[in-house]
């Protein structure tokens, strides 16, 4: 094929002279307000890096199974059980929740569940059923079946099954949740004492101080619940507790003394309190029971409102 002919131009051609930076126009700065957005978007950045944080087990194969393991604090053999979801993903970062069994109580009754008719619980508290696959759930066991805590040997439990979990499992490590009644509730009372850096929130049902309470001058956000007629810890015993997270989440106190109503529960949701750290009060007129319902209901009202208390935090 033949090529058609180049057309050749007479227009000379000009060198442009160089440019020097003097004669470049000068860049217009952003307005202040522009500056300040950006600024305030860094910061919020910086702020979200630091508040949320993944365990190093994320993106690992787990070796730890929905089972009983064994492991030894202070020279003691402990036992405790793990549910990790059914479809657990490893690069999910799910919540990680505590739940403390009762005087007499054990790991295994957690796990299995107690006839809720006869003062039982639900099974995990009646969380995994709520949580969709969202949460890993420790089950610890306790020495002489309660949580007397001797020494702080209980906590350091806790810290060490805090640090295997982690480890090996993929948590966001801001969101560590510990939940019990009666004995159970005052174990997730120390834990909040103790170590209010590394717990997000608690839910104390029934409880009393009876761990102990090394600390206690640290903001956590708290979830109450205690009856009217509580005939083993009396409601004085949970009012303790929940007046000491009033006035370490700043919050402002309720006059009078929230009451029941009638037969149906009544929740106080505390005003004031410093910002992430709430304070949720619910009594009622029954006595001690993790599984208390209102008039004309048959589920239990514990399961429900911790799970939305924990889950504001998401």
């Amino acid at each position: 094929m033949r090529m058609g002919k180049v057309k050749k131009t007479s227009q000379p051609i000009h060198h442009q002279p160089p440019i020097r930076p003097s004669s470049l126009p000068k860049p217009k700065m952003p307005r202040r307000s522009n500056l300040l957005t950006v600024l305030s978007l860094l910061v919020l950045g910086l702020l979200g890096a630091v508040m949320a944080e993944r365990s190093a087990g994320c993106g690992k194969a787990n070796t730890i199974r929905s089972q009983q393991y064994t492991i030894t604090i202070n020279g003691k053999q402990r036992q405790y059980i793990m549910k990790i979801p059914d479809r657990y993903d490893n690069n999910f970062a799910h919540k990680l929740i505590f739940t403390w069994h009762q005087l007499g109580g054990s790991a295994q009754k957690i796990v299995n569940g107690e006839n809720i008719n006869q003062g039982g619980a639900l099974p995990y508290y009646g969380l995994n059923a709520l949580a969709n696959n969202t949460a890993i759930f420790v089950v610890p066991n306790g020495l002489n079946a309660g949580w007397a805590n001797q020494g702080g040997e209980d906590v350091t439990f806790f810290d060490e099954l805090v640090k295997r979990v982690e480890a090996d499992l993929c948590v966001e490590t801001t969101q560590r949740f510990s939940t019990g009644f009666s004995y159970g509730g005052a174990m997730s009372y120390a834990v909040a004492c103790a170590r209010p850096t590394m717990i997000r929130a608690i839910a104390v049902i029934s409880g009393s101080q009876l761990s102990g309470c090394n600390g206690g001058n640290s903001p956590v956000a708290f979830y109450g619940q205690h009856g009217t007629s509580d005939s083993v810890l009396n409601v004085s015993g949970g009012r303790q507790l929940r007046d000491r997270f009033v006035r370490n989440n700043g919050c402002t106190p309720v006059n009078p003394e929230p009451q029941p109503n009638g037969q149906n529960s009544v929740k106080t949701v505390y005003q004031g309190c410093r910002e992430g750290y709430p304070v949720t009060w619910v009594i009622h007129r029954g006595d001690h029971n993790p599984s208390q319902t209102d008039a004309g209901s048959s589920t239990p009202f514990a399961p429900r409102n911790t799970w939305e208390f924990f889950s504001q935090f998401s």
